[in-house]
């Protein structure tokens, strides 16, 4: 959802006619003459300078640094249909000057990034300042009017087809402070909004947004739109998508309705696997149905974990404070954990992670080097303080249960455990039948401890495609040098010396709930028979036939089938039979005497 902030200084007299009051005047001036100082910085540093630019066809395209940049190459290549760049694996705007050789990868609407900088997604809302160029857009043409959906998407169309430039400019909060003095309300949201020392604004006509980017060149690469939804209650509210063709538009329409073909919280209903109520929000009642599934994938990891050298171990739900301050978690995560008052007012909160407690069962005693790698796994379940706004069905939820599990090696073990991690993951996934690729992700902005030892402390985070072409973040693999450090870990190692272990993170399914939500998706409510709550149904067909299915109910039962018997006396055959097809039953059994 596109929430689009009223802005005072700006106003619309006609479609596209803005009256630009005197303080936004002087605003505009000062982000120009902003940009215009750091436009000179990067000319003295890099301008004139030749470069190369290697594509990833192999061709080399020659240039000159702060002038070429990827919408130049892209024209030059003859490469068509760009709408994004990455610059030595780095996100970049094709419009941005290009400052030393790279290699340079020229993205378009079939990959997820190209897609992200045009407009996320219904199914992957993302924060408003992680929004993209249709956002920025609609912050230029909608300040606070009153429309209909069809006068923004013709608005919309109209402004597109100026081919608005969009100008990027990162600003300190000195910067901020002299472009925003005379609007200190919004100059608090935005300092609100900011991670580290600089923000990101963009410029699209007459409007100014924040929004982390990257972002197309210009508007004119949004050709076509289609508004979902619109309405003011006191701010304007907008759920729309954009495209850069029709026949992408249609492809995106048919995946939706595919998509709520498939719709986990409708298969869950139908199906009766599980249900939620206001009395615990979101958190998920699980019918026996459903039990059996969130039993199956649990039992699936374990066995895994056997084969694997994993050990189970059981933590507490509820801790003092006193564990996520030493944690480091009190500080940076603490509204987003549910807190209880104890005894003599102290604070106790339920977990939203395990691994504290997985280091104070390390610290329990002396460790020596031989009992490493440690490997231990938790399903306890786990709590977190959601906004009620970003529940969703079973993928966003505030009790949930991973399976969570944490290794602690010697740094030499390091490269075995991180490549016996990932051949987990590829068991797994492929069992369902996923295709997957890595991401490595960088430090979080704010993060604990020191940059030098996140330089090696990255987290691979491990992306899943489903059967209908949507990417979904699971599996995650991440090193911590720096809860070892919180709670002094340490160990013997074979010189006799004290060392401190690395710790390893890592999930494999992510969140059960979660996961099921997208299996059931994946699999559009026909679950594969290892896995089905209903995988075979028994129907007793004529003369004396039922006691004799019975018998076969319960031997199936027995061996550990999910097996029913259809009782009705009132239904004709085909009815039965028809009944257990729509059930998604795997197979039907039937015997006529």
């Amino acid at each position: 959802m596109y929430s689009v902030p009223l802005d005072p200084d700006l106003c619309l007299s006609s479609p596209l006619q803005l009256q630009v009051s005197p303080a936004l005047s002087e605003r505009l001036r000062v982000f120009e003459s902003l940009r215009k100082k750091r436009s000179n910085e990067k000319t003295v540093e890099v301008t004139g300078r030749p470069l190369s630019v290697r594509l990833a066809d192999g061709r080399t395209v020659e240039g000159k640094a702060g002038i070429t940049t990827p919408l130049l190459v892209a024209q030059s290549a003859r490469v068509k249909g760009a709408l994004l760049s990455k610059v030595n694996g780095e996100l970049w705007e094709l419009g941005r000057p290009l400052e030393a050789d790279c290699e340079l990868q020229l993205l378009g609407f079939d990959t997820l990034e190209g897609k992200q900088v045009i407009t996320p997604f219904p199914e992957s809302w993302v924060p408003k300042n992680c929004l993209r160029s249709f956002y920025v857009l609609t912050e230029f043409l909608l300040p606070h009017s009153v429309l209909s959906l069809s006068d923004v998407e013709g608005k919309c169309k109209e402004a597109a087809a100026l081919k608005l430039p969009l100008f990027r400019l990162e600003l300190n909060r000195k910067e901020l402070q002299e472009l925003f003095q005379s609007n200190k309300l919004r100059l608090q949201l935005i300092e609100e909004q900011m991670n580290g020392p600089t923000v990101t604004l963009y410029r699209c006509g007459d409007s100014l947004a924040v929004c982390n980017g990257p972002l197309l060149p210009h508007t004119g690469l949004l050709r076509v739109f289609k508004m979902l939804q619109v309405c003011s209650s006191g701010v304007m509210r907008l759920l729309a998508v954009a495209f850069p063709g029709e026949k992408d538009k249609d492809e995106w329409e048919r995946e939706q309705e595919e998509a709520r073909k498939r719709d986990h919280r409708r298969i869950g209903k139908d199906q009766e696997l599980f249900f939620f109520n206001d009395v615990s929000p979101g958190s998920c009642f699980f019918l026996p149905k459903g039990a059996h599934i969130y039993n199956t994938l649990t039992d699936f990891i374990k066995s895994e974990y056997r084969r694997r050298g994993f050990t189970e171990v059981v933590t507490p739900t509820l801790y003092s404070t006193a564990l996520w301050e030493r944690s480091g978690h009190w500080e940076h995560y603490s509204e987003n954990m549910f807190t209880v008052t104890g005894e003599g007012s102290q604070t106790y909160a339920l977990k939203p992670m395990n691994c504290p407690a997985h280091c104070l069962m390390f610290e329990q005693r002396v460790r020596s080097w031989r009992e490493l790698p440690l490997r231990w796994a938790d399903f306890g379940a786990l709590h977190r303080n959601e906004l009620s706004g970003a529940l969703g069905g079973l993928t966003r939820v505030r009790r949930f249960c991973q399976d969570d599990a944490h290794i602690f090696c010697t740094p030499e073990q390091l490269e075995e455990e991180i490549v016996a991690c990932l051949d987990f993951v590829k068991t797994v996934y492929q069992v369902f039948g996923f295709s997957f690729h890595c991401l490595l992700s960088t430090r979080p902005t704010p993060c604990l401890g020191e940059p030098e030892l996140w330089d090696t402390a990255e987290q691979i985070d491990i992306q899943i495609k489903d059967a209908i072409g949507r990417q979904h973040q699971c599996a995650t693999i991440q090193l911590d040098f720096q809860l070892p450090i919180r709670f002094n870990l340490q160990y013997v190692g074979p010189d006799g010396q004290i060392h401190k272990p690395v710790m390893i993170h890592r999930a494999v399914l992510g969140s059960l709930e979660r996961m099921i939500a997208i299996l059931a998706e994946n699999f559009g409510g026909k679950w594969p028979l290892w896995l089905s709550p209903a995988q075979v149904m028994v129907i007793p067909v004529g003369g004396d036939s039922e006691s004799y299915a019975k018998q076969v109910v319960q031997q199936l039962r027995e061996a550990a089938f999910m097996a029913d018997l259809n009782e009705d006396q009132s239904a004709t055959l085909n009815k039965k039979i028809r009944s257990a097809q729509l059930a998604q039953y795997n197979y039907i059994f039937g015997k006529n005497e």
